[in-house]
């Protein structure tokens, strides 16, 4: 797997956390529904949502948050503008190592985007 081979990475971590999922139920299971009560639609949109979550997991140079992250703004029809003016403000916010995750989150949109990853 590439450093930018994103969908194998997600794929690859949702495997790996099977057992977790399954001797810790509960936590996992309340993991899940923080995690869809913060990402529900409200007054701040649920894209909106997604390009924090992903803009924390950039700064916070974590490959597995870009993948998912990315992902789930390609399916709530985020356009690679909207992603490029996000990840701008990464940079800024975060220098020289926030612009390496920059390029792997617009590697993974266009991965994500292509027609075999639909």
């Amino acid at each position: 797997m590439s450093t930018f081979d994103h969908a194998g990475l997600v794929q690859n971590i949702n495997s790996a956390l099977g057992p977790l999922r399954k001797s810790q139920t509960e936590a996992m299971t309340g993991f899940g529904q923080l995690a869809k009560a913060a990402m529900a639609e409200g007054a701040v949109s649920a894209k909106n949502k997604e390009l924090i979550a992903l803009a924390i997991g950039i700064t916070q140079h974590c490959s597995g948050c870009v993948g998912f992250h990315v992902k789930a703004l390609i399916k709530l029809g985020c356009t690679k503008q909207e992603l490029e003016e996000m990840l701008t403000v990464c940079v800024y916010m975060g220098g020289g190592p926030a612009l390496m995750y920059a390029a792997e989150a617009l590697k993974a949109f266009d991965n994500f985007s292509a027609p075999a990853s639909a």
